[in-house]
C-alpha cells in the first residue's frame, strides 16, 4: 500500500508537459480543479475525462501510475459514494432494511466518484512532470506580489516544495523500517483493527526520529551555506512564457467556460 502513494514523486522526461513553464502548470491545475467543480452532466464529465487522457498521453507518465496513486484513497472514494447513495433524497428505486437507494443518489454517487478521481489524478500530473526546484520557482514567482505586503514568499514556496518532497522520502523510510520490523517478527497485516494499530506503534517512533533527523540535516546544511531565503539567489532555469504556455492556459480557460456553458443545460 505504501508503494502506491505516488504524491510528490517526479518522473523525469522531455515531453511537452515537462517543458511547460511551472507557472503555467500551476495555473492550469487551478483551472482544471475549477472545471471539475463546475462540471455537471455526462457530457461535461466526458470532456474532463478526455482532457485527462490527452494530458496523460502527452506527459507519457502512464495511466498505470495514476491509477496506482488512487489505491490509497479508494476507501475514501467508496465511503463518500455510499453516503451519497443512501442519504440523497429523491425517487426511491431500491430499498434494503432502513436504507433507501434513490435515483438522485445513484447519479450523485457516480458524479462524486468521478469528481474525486479526476481531481486526484489530474493534480498528480503536476508533481509527476515538475521537478521540486522548478515547482518552488513557479510558486515563488506567482506569489511574488505578496512580497510588497511583507510576506516571506520564497520561504513559503520552499516549505511547500520540501513538504511535498518529504512524502516519498517518508514512505521510503517507512518501508525500510517495516521490513526491519518484519525481520524481527512483527506482523502488520493479521489480526483485527485494534491489533493492527498496536503493531504500528513500534513503527511510528523510529519514523518520527528519522523525520526529525532529516529535517535537522536540512537545517544544518542551509545554515552552513549561509542561506538567506531568495536574496541574491541565482536560478538554474529562467522562467519564461512561450507560445505553448499561452496555448495551454487558453485551452484550460476555455475548458472552464465550456463547463459553465454545459451547466446551463443540466
Amino acid at each position: 500500500m505504501l508503494k502506491d502513494i505516488t504524491l510528490g514523486q517526479y518522473f523525469p522526461g522531455d515531453t511537452l508537459a515537462h517543458r511547460l513553464d511551472p507557472r503555467t502548470k500551476l495555473l492550469t491545475t487551478v483551472l482544471y480543479i475549477i472545471a471539475i467543480f463546475l462540471a455537471k452532466g455526462p457530457i461535461a464529465y466526458g470532456v474532463l475525462i478526455l482532457t485527462l487522457i490527452v494530458s496523460v498521453r502527452i506527459s507519457k507518465v502512464g495511466a498505470r501510475a495514476l491509477f496506482r496513486g488512487l489505491k490509497p484513497v479508494l476507501f475514501i472514494i467508496a465511503f463518500t459514494a455510499v453516503l451519497n447513495l443512501f442519504y440523497t433524497p429523491g425517487t426511491v428505486i431500491a430499498q434494503f432494511w432502513i436504507f433507501h437507494v434513490t435515483r438522485e443518489g445513484v447519479i450523485t454517487a457516480i458524479a462524486m466518484m468521478l469528481r474525486i478521481s479526476l481531481l486526484i489524478m489530474g493534480t498528480f500530473l503536476l508533481t509527476y512532470t515538475t521537478s521540486p526546484i522548478r515547482l518552488t520557482d513557479g510558486l515563488e514567482d506567482l506569489l511574488g506580489p505578496l512580497k510588497k505586503l511583507g510576506v516571506p514568499v520564497h520561504e513559503l514556496a520552499m516549505m511547500m516544495s520540501i513538504a511535498l518532497r518529504f512524502i516519498p522520502t517518508l514512505i521510503e523510510e517507512t518501508d525500510k523500517i517495516m521490513s526491519a520490523q518484519r525481520a524481527r517478527g512483527a506482523d502488520f497485516e493479521s489480526g483485527n483493527l485494534l491489533q493492527r494499530a498496536k503493531a504500528l506503534i513500534p513503527l511510528l517512533v523510529p519514523l518520527f526520529v528519522s523525520a526529525f533527523r532529516r529535517a535537522d540535516e536540512l537545517a544544518t546544511a542551509m545554515e552552513c551555506r549561509c542561506y538567506h531565503g531568495g536574496e541574491g539567489r541565482t536560478k538554474l532555469h529562467v522562467l519564461r512564457y512561450e507560445t505553448r504556455d499561452y496555448l495551454t492556459l487558453a485551452f484550460y480557460a476555455a475548458l472552464c467556460a465550456a463547463m459553465i456553458a454545459l451547466k446551463k443545460f443540466f
